[in-house]
Parts: structure tokens; C-alpha cells; sequence
């Protein structure tokens, strides 16, 4: 079938929408990283002073009536000369990087339907599922990605992951139409199965999921670093970035929860590739470069996984593993695909 240009010219104009609302997006997370995390801190701080009664000591030789358990008053009320309560000097700063931090939430949003349309419609202009090449495997490798950021900040409020997950994928979407994009076409006939709805599909969504649990892994490092050095009193690079930084242990949790979500997925796509490449090539496995690194993948968070279930292994040691198979992964998409030829040369740059 020929290619509809009016609808892959509208999906190359929804990606330019998507990556502005994301731009947006990673500004106003790191807004509301930046100012709106310590002014939270600063309130709470104030609010406990507020709250601990004032003590009025006894006068040493006062009478028994004196004698008493020191008796409390309540902190001092300031009030304008309207009669209101004066709120603390931060509070307006707060609300107004509460409120950017809401309309970062809502840029990912519009963001996420604006990549959703540009994959769907470069879809049709073509026919066909539209992850056949480096280009679009990247538009929904972050589709996937920021997919699920939105469904962990809906169950678990992890709007502290933006500002990391937005990153690369500004980033990633930035190479993709700089870099890797293809005019939209037909599939070569190697890729003509259904295995690519199965096999492909499952290879987006874990890694996606995997990217998710890169950011939080990163964040991780960086608190846990600044806890163990304050704790030993010594110095921190980028002290201001590390105390910005929920609990070690949320993004601790919040990674592994990714890692063990998409791992499954991952298993099934790696199986998935070798029952193709069976039909496809008459072998289930011929240690192909991709494949062989997909393995090497799989490998390695197999191996993190394992290290959270034993005692001596979670923590830092188990993050630089996780970390490693993120490095795998980048291995695999631009060295393998690109410099490295092999049976599944269909990177189309």
C-alpha cells in the first residue's frame, strides 16, 4: 500500500508538540524539585516550632503555688493590623511551586496523547505497526516510559521521578528526529510476521519500564551517597541535588518495583525472539549480536533480582547492578544496531 504523507506529516508534527510539552514538562519538575521540596521542609519545620508549647520555668525560691509543673502557653500568634494570621514568608513560594509542579503533570500529560497520536498516525500513513525501525522504536520506547511514569504517579504520588525520566526522554526523542528518523515506509520483508506485534511489543514495554527504573535508581545513588557522607561528616558534590531527594528507601522500593515488573516482560520478549527467529532463520538461536546482548540483559537483572534477595547484596551493590543492565541496554539499541551488522540489521538509519 502507498504511504499516506498527509498523516505521517501530522505524526512528524505531533513528536515537535510532544517534545515541547515535555521541555515544559522537565522545566517545571525541576521547579518544583528545586523550590518546592525545601519550602515544604522549611513549613513543616515552622509548623512543629509552632506546635511545642512554650515553658515558663519556676523562679528559684517562689512559693508552692510556684512550685508547680511549669505551666505552657502557646506560641505567639502574629497577626497583620487586619487582624489576619500572617502565614510563614515561604508559604506563597510553595503553593506557586506546587502549582508548577501540577502543570508539569499536566504538560506530561498532553505531552504523552500528543506522542500517542504521533505514533498512531505514523502507523497509518504506513499500514502497519510503526515500531520497524530505530525511529520508531523510540517514539514508543518513551511512550512506554513516560506510560509508566503517569501510572505510578497515579498509585504511588512519584511525581518526584519527572525531572529524571523527563530527561532522557527529551533527550531520546531529540536524537530520534534529529538523528535517526526515516521517512515513513513499508516494512522491509523480513519484518512481515506477527511475531513483530508480539515479540517487538514486549521488548518496548519492559524497556520503557526499565528506563523508569533507571531514574529512580539514579536518584538512589545520588541520596544514598549524601547520606552515608553526612553521616561520616565529610563533603558532597552537588549537595544542594542530593537534599532534594525523597527517602533512599522509597527509591529503593520504587526501583525494584520497576525492575520486577518489566523483567518478566523482558523474559517473554527474549523467548518470544527465539521462537521467530526459528520460523524466520530455521534456528531458535545462532548467537546473533542482538540477541546475544538481549541475553546478556536478561543475565544481568536476573542477577540484580537475585541480589535483593540476599542480605549482603541490596542497597548500592545491587543498584550499580541495575545499572549495568540499563548499560547493556544503550549497548544493544546504538552500538549493536548501528556498527555491528548481524541478522537483525533493520536499524534504518
Amino acid at each position: 500500500m502507498a504511504v499516506d504523507v498527509g498523516l505521517a506529516r501530522l505524526s512528524n508534527d505531533l513528536i515537535a508538540g510532544g517534545i515541547v510539552a515535555y521541555s515544559v514538562a522537565f522545566l517545571g519538575f525541576a521547579l518544583d524539585a528545586a523550590f518546592g521540596e525545601g519550602f515544604d521542609k522549611k513549613a513543616s519545620a515552622t509548623a512543629k516550632l509552632a506546635a511545642v508549647p512554650a515553658q515558663v520555668p519556676a523562679l528559684v525560691g517562689a512559693s508552692a503555688a510556684d512550685s508547680l509543673p511549669p505551666r505552657t502557653t502557646p506560641a505567639p500568634v502574629v497577626a497583620d493590623v487586619a487582624g489576619v494570621v500572617a502565614a510563614p514568608a515561604s508559604s506563597d513560594k510553595f503553593k506557586l511551586t506546587r502549582r508548577i509542579g501540577a502543570l508539569a503533570v499536566v504538560c506530561t500529560v498532553i505531552g504523552w496523547l500528543l506522542e500517542g497520536g504521533a505514533i498512531l498516525s505514523r502507523g497509518l500513513s504506513v499500514h502497519r505497526l510503526p515500531w520497524g525501525n530505530m525511529y520508531e522504536f523510540t517514539m514508543a520506547l518513551t511512550f512506554a516510559s513516560v506510560t509508566a511514569f503517569l501510572v505510578l504517579m497515579t498509585r504511588q504520588r512519584a511525581r518526584f521521578l519527572g525531572v529524571f525520566l523527563m530527561a532522557p526522554v527529551v533527550l531520546a526523542l531529540g536524537l530520534a528526529v534529529l538523528v535517526l528518523y526515516v521517512p515513513a515506509a513499508p516494512l522491509m520483508p523480513a519484518l512481515h510476521s506477527y511475531w513483530l506485534a508480539i515479540h517487538v511489543t514486549a521488548a518496548i514495554v519492559a524497556s520503557g519500564v526499565f528506563i523508569v527504573g533507571t531514574a529512580a535508581t539514579v536518584m538512589f545513588l545520588i541520596a544514598d551517597r549524601y547520606a552515608l557522607a553526612s553521616a561520616a561528616g565529610k563533603p558532597v558534590r552537588f549537595t544542594a541535588l542530593a537534599r532534594m531527594m525523597p527517602d533512599r528507601d522509597v527509591l529503593d522500593r520504587t526501583a525494584y518495583r520497576a525492575y520486577a515488573f518489566a523483567f518478566p516482560i523482558w523474559t517473554f520478549a527474549v523467548i518470544a525472539g527465539a521462537i521467530w527467529a526459528e520460523y524466520a532463520w530455521g534456528h531458535y538461536w545462532q548467537w546473533d549480536p542482538k540477541e546475544t546482548w538481549a541475553f546478556i540483559t536478561w543475565v544481568v537483572y536476573a542477577g540484580y533480582l537475585h541480589a535483593r534477595a540476599t542480605a549482603g547484596w541490596r542497597g548500592r551493590k545491587a543498584a550499580y547492578i541495575a545499572m549495568l543492565g540499563f548499560g547493556t541496554i544503550l549497548f544493544n539499541f546504538f552500538v549493536v544496531n548501528i556498527f555491528i551488522s548481524g541478522l537483525h540489521s533493520y536499524a534504518g538509519v
